[in-house]
């Protein structure tokens, strides 16, 4: 099995997610079944099969968040020495046209641009990793190539 890289934040995010899933959104819905299922005829009782369909979608989750915290490698990256090299989970400040901007390199469950967090599959971590302080870097975009220089790397 491959195993994912993911950070300590991301893995925690997700063992939460699983219990509240188990915890909370499967004993309520069981309760919703149980009470549809009450009211007589399953046949045409939208409650019921509304139900039914949550339960699926909830079973579903389980089995991925699972899937992926049993596939999981978790990296901290503020127990590994900072040599200023691009590595995944750390944080990188860019300048693009005299512009700072700063990323963390993340899984990609755990990718959210309004959070400044990137897939480490994505065109900019895939360029960067491997990469140093003081480095420039084109990107091939769908919006052309973005040109950065690495200003910091930040193990945090």
């Amino acid at each position: 099995m491959q195993k994912i890289p993911m950070t300590v934040v991301g893995a925690a995010k997700l063992r939460e997610e699983l219990q509240r899933l188990k915890q909370i959104d499967r004993p309520k819905i069981i309760n919703a079944i149980a009470e549809a299922r009450a009211h007589g005829d399953l046949k045409e009782n939208a409650e019921y099969h509304a139900a039914r369909e949550q339960q699926g979608f909830i079973e579903g989750r389980i089995l991925e968040v699972e899937s992926k915290l049993s596939s999981a490698q978790v990296i901290d990256v503020t127990k590994i020495e900072n040599t200023g090299r691009i590595i995944f989970g750390v944080t990188v400040k860019l300048n693009q046209n005299d512009q700072i901007i700063s990323y963390q390199i993340v899984g990609e469950d755990e990718a959210d641009i309004n959070e400044h967090k990137i897939s480490v599959t994505s065109p900019v971590a895939r360029a960067l990793i491997g990469k140093y302080e003081g480095d420039f870097v084109a990107v091939q975009t769908p919006d052309g190539v973005m040109n950065y220089e690495i200003i910091e790397v930040l193990h945090v």
